[in-house]
């Protein structure tokens, strides 16, 4: 190794930093453009699995396939990652004919991977290879081959695997994230499989122990929509409830409400605020889990639910920022 260089300026670094960046977003946008058909049939043998997604690949393939299979698993696709070494030596006990193989192997010519590779196929439902060498050994040995061949690699000396590893871990997302599509996948089960993890935790409370219960946007009925407006705006909540003269939850106006109202040219500042808001708006209840609450703002678009009791009594109201923490926790499905 040669002696250090001498020291270069903040700008030089920042550079070349960046350009390491662009040609791993080159080889990532080069694998995107050739997606096609062999993804789409590898996602179907992998979402029609009954046993386990197998992840085998050895040196930087082998820790990007530890990551892809812990995303798999995180997200309802069992999975667990095998060394190709440990496998010749005994563990292929491990696979079941349920299982579906994903191989990786950038070169496609890893000998300690294409050795066990007969035996895999033989022992599981079908083999999935993650590859830029699409005329390979490896290759020629599976089912099914996802090309991820990137332009060149971000390494000055073009040998240490960059570029390549980002393409293919993106990929591993890719297959990931549709399958928690595929699956229908919901948060609440992302908190079953989280129970340590912060959001994990945060969705196991119930609503009452999360909710707004003072400063609450509200106005009885027969207010008017300009009081309505001067209270959503104070509450910055997106909404404003309207309650009847018990306090129960007669209705909801929100912001998306109020354009509307500004698009159709009906906006009525005197207008009362009963005959344009929401009178039988979603809420939530005090026991209700916050990850049944949040999957309920997530398929019905909206961020805030006025929280209410069995007679229908507002007694809080709870915004998605307070289910994922205010912002310190972020559900991301990774």
């Amino acid at each position: 190794m040669s002696s250090a260089a001498s020291p270069q300026s903040t700008e030089n670094w920042l550079i070349k930093a960046k350009h390491v960046l662009d040609v791993e977003i080159q080889g990532v946008e080069a694998v995107r453009n050739r997606l096609g058909d062999s993804f789409v049939q590898a996602l179907e043998l992998m979402a029609r699995c009954t046993g386990r997604v197998v992840v085998c690949g050895l040196g930087k393939s082998g820790l990007v396939g530890r990551k892809i299979a812990a995303t798999l698993s995180s997200t309802g696709t069992p999975s667990f990652f095998l060394h190709p070494v440990e496998g010749a030596h005994g563990d292929l006990g491990m696979i079941r004919t349920e299982d579906v193989i994903l191989a990786i192997s950038y070169s496609g010519e890893t000998d300690e991977l294409n050795n066990i590779l007969p035996s895999l196929k033989s022992l599981a439902g079908g083999v999935i290879g993650l590859t830029g060498g699409v005329n390979s050994t490896m290759a020629g040995l599976c089912d099914l081959v996802i090309d991820v061949a990137v332009p060149a690699e971000a390494c000055p000396l073009g040998v240490a695997p960059t570029s390549s590893t980002t393409a293919t871990l993106a990929v591993g997302d890719a297959l990931a994230v549709c399958l928690i599509d595929w699956k229908s996948f919901a948060i609440e089960d992302f908190r079953r499989f989280h129970p340590g993890g912060a959001l994990g935790q945060r969705l196991a409370q119930k609503v009452d122990e999360l909710m707004r219960t003072t400063g609450l946007p509200t106005v009885p009925r027969g207010a008017s929509l300009g009081q309505a407006l001067e209270c959503l705006n104070r509450g910055r909540l997106g909404c404003v409830c309207v309650l009847d003269r018990g306090g129960r939850l007669a209705g909801i106006l929100t912001d998306g409400d109020v354009r509307r109202l500004v698009c159709s040219g009906h906006m009525d500042m005197d207008a009362v605020v009963d005959m344009v808001m929401k009178t039988e708006p979603l809420r939530a209840m005090p026991g209700q889990k916050a990850g049944e609450v949040l999957d309920l703002m997530e398929s019905r678009a909206i961020t805030v639910l006025p929280v209410v009791e069995t007679n229908g009594i507002l007694i809080g109201m709870v915004h998605m920022h307070d289910v994922l923490g205010q912002g310190r926790v972020k559900f991301s499905r990774s």
